[in-house]
């Protein structure tokens, strides 16, 4: 009787083991939508609804009432960074995101209990950030969505969409380049001639002045090819090309008897299209 009793329990165990593996079929399918901007990620982690014929806007979605902005769980917002939405200042994070629809204005809501079902719990006293947005008309959307767009190093465009209404919001991460050009300098220190070849990769053109100035100290020190050359093509960006040529051939000078010997070929050959567009 024990041995039929453990073994009742132990088949239990696997069934139970087993429905726990099945996929949960829901109405309103999972999604997500990451970008980076500049240095920066944003995740939205969300469930999709169909309007199935539906009237969505006033009805389906009542106006003037919290709204997860989505189905199921609430839409999940997420920033590796300090941000600004729409101009106010959003910190590093993950958030639920409600919206409050309205005929007019909509105000979306970044609320710091970021796991939490629907918008049935929502808690005002948790919102770290609250803005408005204007609703503008767009094409027939049968599955709600969440869109990215208008992306560079600075902003992105995000858009709420569902029916034939968007609803449009921008994340601002700030100037990505300064934070770039930040942690270049703090490379400098060590090594100023790739934080320089970085700086000249990036096309950072406002910082090029400063750049030019460790490669100076480093030349001031001790003039090797490599301080040389790089000096040349910062130079040549900079549209200073005479001087570009003359420091580059004197690189090539340093680097041909340098025991080893450097590799001037491309840097010679760089001279070669230089002077040919003089």
């Amino acid at each position: 009787m024990k041995k039929l009793f453990l073994t009742a329990i132990f088949i239990t165990v696997l069934s139970i083991c087993a429905l726990a593996q099945i996929p949960v079929l829901r109405e309103s399918n999972k999604a997500s939508v990451m970008q980076t901007v500049g240095d920066t990620t944003i995740t939205i982690t969300y469930h999709r609804p169909n309007t199935k014929g539906r009237k969505v806007w006033g009805e389906l979605v009542p106006y003037n009432e919290v709204w997860r902005t989505g189905a199921n769980d609430a839409t999940v917002f997420e920033i590796s960074n300090d941000v600004t939405i729409n101009g106010q200042k959003l910190p590093k994070g993950k958030y639920s995101l409600h919206t409050i629809p309205t005929a007019g204005d909509w105000t979306i809501i970044f609320n710091k209990t970021w796991n939490q079902w629907g918008s049935f719990n929502y808690d005002a006293k948790e919102d770290a950030l609250r803005v408005t947005a204007k609703p503008v008309a767009g094409e027939m959307m049968e599955t709600f969505g969440f869109e990215i767009d208008d992306v560079n190093n600075s902003t992105a465009k995000i858009v709420i969409g569902w029916e034939k209404l968007r609803v449009p919001f921008t994340v601002d991460v700030g100037d990505f380049n300064a934070r770039v050009f930040n942690d270049y300098r703090t490379r400098m220190i060590g090594d100023p001639v790739q934080a320089a070849n970085l700086v000249i990769s990036a096309k950072l053109k406002a910082n090029y002045e400063e750049t030019l100035g460790w490669l100076n100290n480093s030349i001031a020190v001790r003039e090797t090819f490599g301080n040389l050359g790089t000096k040349a093509r910062l130079l040549n960006e900079m549209g200073r090309t005479a001087e570009a040529i003359t420091t580059a051939e004197k690189a090539i000078q340093i680097g041909k008897a340098a025991t080893p010997a450097a590799n001037t070929t491309n840097l010679e050959n760089l001279v070669k299209e230089w002077k040919a567009k003089k």
